[in-house]
C-alpha cells in the first residue's frame, strides 16, 4: 500500500516522503537538510533515492546535503547540471527511459516549465499500485493507465489570478510566467478528466499558491468532477 508523507508544498520549499512499505523514497528535495531530516525522524538513511523534478531551489535545494547523506539523486542531466551535482550518488535519468529503485519501476517524462529539462514521475510497485508524480507544469501531454494515487500541482485559479490583478494585490506581469509554468485549478481538472481514474484511492493537490489559491474551494471542486478522496498537501 502506497504511503504518502508532504514534507512541505509551497512556493517556500516542496519535499514529499513516499513509501510502498518496501522501499522509501523522497520526491523533490526543496527545504533545507535539517527540516528533511527531523521529518524523517532523523532517518535519512532509509530513503533509498530521491527524485527531483528540476534545478529551482524549492524543489532541489537540499540535494548536496542529501548525497552527502548517502542519498542518491536521480535528475536530468539539465537539473544535474543546473544543479551541480556530480559524482557517483547523482544518477542521471532520461524521459520515457525506464529505471528501478528497490521496488519502484519509474518512469520519468518530460513536462513543461522554465527551466533546462524537467520531468514528471510515473512510479509503479510490485502488486501495481501505480502513483504519478506531477507539478511546475502548466500542461501534460501525456495520459497514464491504472492509476491509483494522483499527486499533482494546482497552484493558482485563474479566476482568482484574474481578480488580484484588477485589485492591485498581484502584478500584471506575473500572469504570463504563472500560465506558462505551472498547473491551473482548470488544467488540472483537464488532465484528470483525460485519466482513467477508476482505480484511484487518493488525489492529493501539492503546490499552492499562497495568493492566488483557495485551499477548501480546490479541494471541493476537484472532489466533486472526480469522486474520489481529495488531500491537500500543507506548507
Amino acid at each position: 500500500m502506497i504511503d504518502i508523507l508532504p514534507l512541505a508544498s509551497s512556493s517556500a520549499g516542496n519535499a514529499y516522503r513516499v513509501s510502498d512499505g518496501h522501499t522509501t523514497l523522497l520526491l523533490e528535495a526543496g527545504i533545507r537538510f535539517s527540516d528533511i531530516r527531523k521529518a524523517l525522524g532523523f532517518q535519512v538513511s532509509s530513503i533509498e533515492g530521491c527524485l527531483i523534478t528540476h534545478e529551482h531551489g524549492d524543489h532541489g535545494k537540499a540535494a548536496k546535503e542529501l548525497m552527502r547523506a548517502g542519498v542518491d539523486i536521480y535528475a536530468s542531466e539539465g537539473t544535474l547540471d543546473a544543479l551541480k551535482l556530480s559524482g557517483h550518488r547523482a544518477k542521471r535519468i532520461r524521459s520515457k527511459t525506464q529505471f528501478r529503485i528497490g521496488t519502484w519501476t519509474i518512469m520519468p517524462f518530460d513536462t513543461e516549465h522554465d527551466v533546462a529539462e524537467p520531468l514528471g514521475f510515473l512510479l509503479a510497485n510490485e502488486v501495481g499500485e501505480k502513483l504519478v508524480f506531477l507539478t511546475d507544469t502548466f500542461y501534460c501531454r501525456y495520459t497514464f493507465s491504472g492509476l491509483t494515487h494522483v499527486m499533482v500541482e494546482c497552484n493558482f485559479s485563474e479566476r482568482i489570478l484574474h481578480e488580484n490583478i484588477v485589485a492591485g494585490r498581484v502584478p500584471a506581469v506575473m500572469r504570463s510566467r504563472l500560465v506558462r509554468s505551472h498547473f491551473s485549478l482548470e488544467n488540472v481538472k483537464v488532465f484528470l478528466g483525460a485519466n482513467d481514474l477508476s482505480q484511484v484511492q487518493e488525489i492529493w493537490l501539492l503546490h499552492l499558491s499562497d495568493t492566488n489559491s483557495d485551499e477548501a474551494l480546490f479541494k471541493r471542486e476537484i472532489q466533486s468532477i472526480t469522486g474520489c478522496p481529495v488531500y491537500v498537501a500543507g506548507k
